[in-house]
């Protein structure tokens, strides 16, 4: 799969991804209605639905038969290999699940590559690819197991550079998204910020959760930061549900329209219209 068509994916999927993030309930950043304690029974526990196996087993129902059949064709090598012959298709069989765009079964493998060759830049991998995979997978039982292998990941690159921003932004989502102490995933992204207020995402990530915990304003200063750096749709596009929800309707449909202008896809472009149509009445 081409970096335009990933690209082209995320971009689609951008309306379901604002519906998805009002409905992760994350512990500790949303009041309770009524001002009653959030049940802490609403946190998912930790399962075993999903390691190696199961991961490849499930992506390769959303890949055509041919590049599901030459991606077995490389797992069974790697079972038949050792040492750096193992790594080194281990190397390839990763490659192969990122060019369909699949980060579950990928981040299995950089783990076990991770686990073979204990290095920063690897261990980093490992993290990122365990974001991916628990950002985008279907099965929320799963979840929290991805988002456990994230945390660890990020520890241990950490572990061996204190000082990386990018593990420290990896570990701080991850504990967010966890929901167990989320003030502590919180710190950990300002900290990044703090060092380097223009970080991209650090600051969208305090951009998303500042969303959902109903501190817009906030979220919108995070977003404008965001843009300075980076003019993406996606940025646009929660930049202006922010807007929205203040009550900023001008406001909205400017940001709206360049989600629409920069992303030129007639999904979202019907999506925009839509929401602009609602908000000029």
């Amino acid at each position: 799969m081409t970096l335009k068509s990933k690209q082209l994916i995320a971009i689609i999927s951008l309306a379901a991804m604002v519906v998805l993030l009002y409905s992760l309930d994350i512990k500790g950043l949303i009041k309770p209605k009524d001002d009653r304690e959030v049940n802490s029974s609403s946190i998912p526990e930790a399962s075993t639905t999903i390691n190696a196996e199961i991961a490849s087993v499930n992506a390769k129902q959303l890949i055509n038969v041919n590049l599901s059949n030459q991606i077995t064709i490389v797992e069974e090598e790697v079972k038949a290999a050792k040492g750096e012959e193992k790594i080194a298709l281990q190397k390839k069989l990763l490659q192969k699940w990122d060019d369909v765009n699949q980060p579950a079964p990928a981040a299995f493998i950089a783990d076990d590559i991770a686990n073979s060759q204990n290095s920063y830049n690897n261990w980093l991998a490992s993290g990122d690819k365990f974001t991916q995979a628990y950002t985008n997978y279907k099965d929320s039982s799963a979840i929290p197991v991805l988002i456990s292998k994230a945390i660890i990941a990020y520890n241990k690159a950490l572990a061996l550079n204190a000082q990386s921003l990018d593990a420290k932004t990896g570990l701080g989502v991850a504990y967010v998204t966890e929901g167990k102490n989320p003030m502590q995933g919180i710190q950990l992204l300002l900290d990044v910020v703090k060092q380097d207020p223009k970080n991209l995402k650090a600051n969208m990530n305090l951009g998303l959760f500042s969303m959902k915990s109903g501190q817009f304003e906030k979220a919108i200063a995070r977003f404008k930061t965001v843009l300075l750096v980076q003019q993406a749709p996606e940025t646009y596009f929660y930049l202006g549900s922010s807007y929205e929800n203040l009550g900023a309707k001008a406001d909205a449909v400017i940001a709206y329209t360049k989600s629409k202008e920069l992303a030129a896809d007639p999904g979202l472009t019907k999506f925009v219209d839509q929401k602009i149509k609602e908000l000029n009445k």
